[in-house]
């Protein structure tokens, strides 16, 4: 987590102040469900409340002497409240504030990434239906394959990104759980109630079986949703780099006026945002196996995932959040390059039309194997002498026995390609 890529709403839930904050929520919400249960004296948390202060330097310094942080957090409490602040933590393990912290934190960063797609998604949207009908190429394998639409591109962006928002949902649920269970999870030392309470409390659900810790397959749940949205930022980064590149000019990230491409070559325009977004999209992923690994932990608890989540945590929701605002801004301010498209389109002088013409041949009779190689010979040509596959199909002895001029003509039309793109918008945006 570095300034460079990070945004302060999600920064700051990760900084010592605010972990503190929430250990002492959940401390308080536990003895007010002990106070309600008469587990401990009456104006426990009153006092507390009144008197407790966060001080993260000397909380820090207290854990350079004892090693351990929760010990380091309840004896700076306790120098500020006096004898009540022996009444925290009663029952209780390390893991229970820590593992409901770290929930808490990742249900936090979760909403707000949540917000994020739904942004990136509106502008998607927006992009999609402006260009619903923009001719462009379509590429397979990195050559020209058939007409298709700008806006169509950007719809398959738009649905992978719902997906996303959907699993991300569906993860910030499966991560908001609260364990205050004790030792070894067996609720020995601490009464149920105080579970409930608190999870009711801090808008959580109960964790059916907490070992001493929470399961860690949730948190590997949570870091592969966010894998997997980084895997689509970096496609849609890939889709604008290719297409900005010289020869295609399709699409440009926005340059700004007073922007300067290149140290060595003032004519340069690079698009370095979209390469910035692939490397961050490296990062959040290589948080993944990590997170996998740390489901599997000895017996009832080890601490072997506690480091890995201390980086992991920041790290992936921070960079996350920069590389979807990013690539928001990107998406919002793009220059579609409408010329190029059509000029692209022209490049191969028709030969895309190539599949109706070999379904046409078809359709009067000839076996599909030799109308295909028919075809393929015509559009080689083609190609080779950089002549319309029209004039080359027209000149074919084969082609023009069973195929009438007028016929032939009618083949070579865009809007056939396009017919169909309002089936499909309708299928994405239910309208």
């Amino acid at each position: 987590m570095i300034e460079r890529y990070s945004r302060k709403e999600v920064k700051e839930i990760w900084l010592d102040k605010n972990r503190y904050n929430l250990w002492l929520k959940i401390e308080l919400a536990a003895a007010e469900a002990m106070e309600k249960y008469k587990i401990i004296p009456k104006g426990v948390v009153n006092k507390v409340k009144s008197k407790s202060k966060i001080n993260v330097v000397r909380i820090n310094a207290l854990e350079g002497k004892v090693r351990h942080d929760v010990i380091a957090f309840l004896t700076s409490i306790t120098e500020k409240v006096g004898k009540e602040g022996s009444f925290l933590h009663k029952g209780m393990t390390s893991s229970d504030v820590l593992d409901t912290c770290f929930n808490i934190q990742l249900k936090q960063s979760g909403l707000i990434i949540l917000k994020d797609l739904e942004n990136l998604l509106k502008s998607l949207k927006k992009q999609s239906l402006k260009h619903k009908y923009t001719l462009c190429i379509g590429r397979s394998h990195g050559i020209h394959a058939e007409p298709i639409t700008f806006g169509l591109k950007m719809l398959t962006y738009y649905e992978e990104f719902s997906r996303s928002h959907s699993r991300l949902k569906k993860a910030i649920k499966e991560i908001s759980t609260c364990a205050i269970s004790g030792a070894v999870g067996t609720f020995a030392n601490i009464d149920p109630r105080v579970e409930s309470y608190v999870a009711k409390k801090l808008n959580l659900d109960v964790e059916p079986v907490s070992t001493q810790i929470i399961p860690r397959d949730r948190h590997a749940y949570f870091f592969s949703v966010l894998g997997i949205i980084a895997s689509s930022i970096e496609r849609l980064s890939i889709e604008i780099r290719h297409l900005q590149r010289t020869e295609v000019s399709e699409v440009e990230e926005f340059f700004k006026k007073k922007q300067m491409g290149s140290s060595a070559m003032p004519h340069k325009k690079n698009p370095v945002l979209t390469e910035n977004l692939t490397g961050l999209a490296r990062l959040v992923r290589a948080t993944v196996i990590p997170a996998l690994e740390n489901v599997a932990l000895w017996h009832e608890r080890d601490i072997s995932h506690s480091s890995v989540e201390r980086n992991i945590g920041p790290d992936a929701t921070v960079t996350i959040d920069f590389a979807l605002n990013r690539l928001d801004g990107v998406i919002k301010s793009m220059k579609v390059n409408k010329n190029n498209m059509i000029k692209n389109l022209n490049l191969t002088k028709g030969i895309f039309f190539s599949q109706r013409v070999l379904l046409e041949l078809t359709s009067k009779g000839m076996k599909r194997d030799k109308a295909y190689r028919v075809v393929q010979k015509c559009a080689i040509s083609s190609l080779e002498k950089n002549t319309s596959f029209y004039e080359s199909l027209s000149k074919d002895q084969i082609i023009k026995d069973k195929i009438p001029v007028n016929i032939l003509k009618k083949l070579f039309d865009f809007s056939y390609h396009t017919r169909k793109i309002d089936v499909i918008f309708k299928r994405v945006l239910k309208k």
